[in-house]
């Protein structure tokens, strides 16, 4: 009575694939949306150590999870998407593999799919975090643990999360409040995040650092604005946003390139 097993997937049809569950399938994603690695700006600690831990685990060498937390809209996910691009073009058996922080307790058929495959595999959950009632971090652990079997050795997981602990502060703070163990009450959690080999911070940019970031996209698409009326306008346009991150960096250059007859394809 019960549906014929899904074939095992063809991972040589796209470089990056999407995991869905109802039913099981990994479809995959043909042209993944990112920019170039050179066009990040600001964050070269973190994309340094990132891109060696990466080369490593494509070249079949011990390489670790790691957790990009801190400031929204400061690359985090973007890092992980143009990492996999500079290092899939110089290893082709590098996937990338897109995990939807919902889809966690499915986590365990997803790996059965990948442990036996002849690739190497980046596996991405994007945004992570947990709340006070969530169980979903218990299943987080098949991947950083790997239970009885160990995480495949194929497979390393990359998770981006505005928070370091991947739960809030004061959730932490009011349970070690209020519980009578205060030690265990938040400790299974908090200790998720110890679970990442590298942890890569995220903090807020300098306006050095969002000026150079839209210059560099005014050098790679070729738009020409003169200097002081590319500094002023930017700073208004994060003044008005009031914020200023590699996010807004980008929605002001998009703008800028919309009214400059620029067009934005091949963005990668």
């Amino acid at each position: 009575m019960a549906p014929a097993p899904l074939p095992a997937p063809d991972f040589s049809v796209a470089p990056a694939f999407v995991w869905h569950v109802g039913p099981d399938r990994l479809e995959p994603v043909a042209r993944v949306n990112r920019v170039g690695l050179g066009l990040l700006v600001g964050i070269d600690r973190a994309r340094d150590t990132l891109l060696e831990n990466t080369r490593r685990f494509a070249a079949g060498f011990g390489a670790n999870n790691a957790l990009l937390w801190g400031s929204r809209g400061m690359g985090k996910s973007s890092l992980v998407k143009a990492i996999h691009a500079e290092v899939e073009a110089e290893q082709p058996a590098l996937k990338l593999v897109e995990l939807q922080r919902e889809d966690l307790p499915s986590v365990g058929r997803l790996l059965g799919h990948l442990r036996g495959a002849p690739y190497r595999f980046l596996l991405f959950c994007d945004d992570l975090s947990f709340s006070h009632d969530d169980q979903h971090y218990k299943s987080l652990k098949a991947v950083l643990d790997g239970g009885i079997e160990g995480r495949p050795e194929n497979v390393v997981l990359y998770a981006t999360s505005n928070r370091r602990h991947l739960m809030p502060r004061d959730m932490i703070e009011n349970e070690r409040s209020s519980a009578i163990n205060p030690s265990e009450a938040v400790e299974e959690k908090v200790s998720l995040s110890d679970r990442f080999g590298l942890w890569l911070g995220f903090h807020p940019c300098t306006q050095d650092d969002y000026l150079a970031m839209i210059g560099r996209y005014c050098e790679a698409y070729g738009v020409t604005v003169d200097p002081e009326v590319l500094r002023a306008e930017a700073i208004e346009w994060q003044a008005t946003r009031g914020s200023r991150s590699g996010r807004v960096a980008w929605q002001f250059f998009t703008d800028l390139a919309g009214r400059h007859g620029v067009r934005l394809e091949g963005a990668s």
